[in-house]
């Protein structure tokens, strides 16, 4: 094994982690950073989907094991994303770099400075019950486009836009864990379809990322504050986006 394959199923697994530790997946930041090991940015793409796949099923077991998830509300989510994903996949493929990557710094900015300021505890004590169709459905849209087009799982988009609806913050992180992978698998099969997959770096990248998700969700509930690290989470996201803002300005 050389020294880049596993520096990169380290950073895998590290990010996978902390990301969980906030309830979310870690493509999003993942991604410029295998360009910036050197992986092109159309091998990297669905490398964070298929690692934000096996991190969120991670999650996604451990709430099951936990019985903290309510399927009947993913439902509809979960069948609008697989969807749009492989619409996003295909569009992506055919876009020019520069305007991607802006798309993604775009994306970075967006979820960290939802992190940072949208405050979920303003809506803790919010119990909606019922389960609507449309509206989950109208998210998963949005959620698996953006996952196709960008590489990242939607789980940006799939939080806050539940909370607003009336949903509780923590029925929703599990609901978002459990969508995450549905969008994120059906477009990483897009990209493979269309070549743009190395195996090599799925298979160590993804071992690490579901070790890294799985333990991260369990520290989560048995310790840590998601809240907490989301606002960590977010102006990191913020400053990557800073950073690849100017990379790209600077080509």
């Amino acid at each position: 094994m050389d020294m880049l394959t596993i520096g990169i199923a380290t950073v895998s697994f590290v990010l996978s982690f902390v990301f969980a530790l906030g309830g979310v997946g870690s493509a999003v930041v993942l991604i410029p950073i295998l360009t910036w090991m050197g992986v092109p940015f159309n091998l990297a793409r669905p490398t964070g989907l298929f690692v934000n796949a096996l991190s969120m099923i991670g999650a996604t077991y451990s709430n099951i094991k936990e019985k903290r998830l309510d399927f009947r509300l993913g439902v509809p989510i979960v069948l609008a994303s697989v969807v749009m994903a492989p619409v996003g996949a295909w569009i992506g493929h055919f876009l020019p770099l520069k305007l991607l990557m802006l798309f993604f710094i775009s994306f970075l900015c967006f979820s960290g400075t939802m992190m940072l300021f949208f405050k979920a505890s303003k809506y803790k004590d919010q119990f909606r019950e019922d389960r609507p169709f449309f509206g989950p459905f109208g998210v998963g849209v949005l959620a698996g486009f953006i996952s196709g087009l960008l590489g990242v799982g939607g789980g940006g988009v799939i939080s806050p836009l539940m909370v607003l609806q009336g949903f509780n913050p923590k029925k929703v992180a599990t609901v978002t864990a459990f969508a995450v992978p549905f969008s994120s698998i059906i477009a990483f099969t897009a990209y493979a379809l269309m070549g743009s997959v190395s195996v090599r770096l799925l298979v160590f990248a993804g071992l690490a990322a579901w070790g890294g998700g799985y333990l991260g969700t369990k520290a989560m509930h048995a310790k840590m504050k998601p809240a907490t690290v989301k606002k960590f989470l977010g102006g990191v996201l913020i400053l990557l986006g800073i950073k690849l803002l100017w990379s790209v300005v600077l080509n």
